[in-house]
């Protein structure tokens, strides 16, 4: 997939996850409005369960995130669900390249860390004697 359709459908993702953000406080609001009116009580407002200008620097961070980690994964992706799975995933994805030694050493210009073996070598076996089968003792 080419990085502007990568990066497309991730903002998408983006704006999916958003999107069902803002569904969870209308319904809120919703159950709220029917209870007060069963209550007969003062109906609650919707900007007690939507702060506008908030929900949209997070929408559109969001929705930039999704976008970056699409463009970021393209060589990766093969396919639309693909794209917009990494965009709706994107903050936790991009925490978790961020935790990755070589993307840690890539973001500190001038530092050189050394090169660690992934896995270390297994020490030998431990010798067993002849009454562990029967005793139980043993490794």
């Amino acid at each position: 997939m080419n990085w502007v359709h990568a990066a497309g459908y991730g903002a998408v993702g983006g704006l999916l996850v958003e999107l069902l953000v803002l569904n969870g406080r209308l319904q809120s609001w919703q159950a709220a409005r029917r209870l007060a009116r069963e209550g007969r009580r003062k109906l609650p407002t919707f900007r007690k369960y939507v702060d506008v200008p908030a929900d949209l620097a997070a929408a559109l961070s969001r929705v930039l995130l999704g976008a970056l980690t699409g463009w970021l994964l393209h060589p990766q992706i093969s396919g639309l669900y693909a794209a917009v799975a990494a965009g709706a995933s994107a903050p936790a994805l991009i925490r978790q390249m961020g935790s990755f030694r070589g993307v840690q050493a890539l973001a500190r210009v001038g530092e050189v860390f050394p090169v660690e073996p992934s896995v270390t070598p297994a020490e030998p076996p431990a010798e067993v004697g002849p009454g562990a089968a029967v005793t139980g003792r043993g490794l």
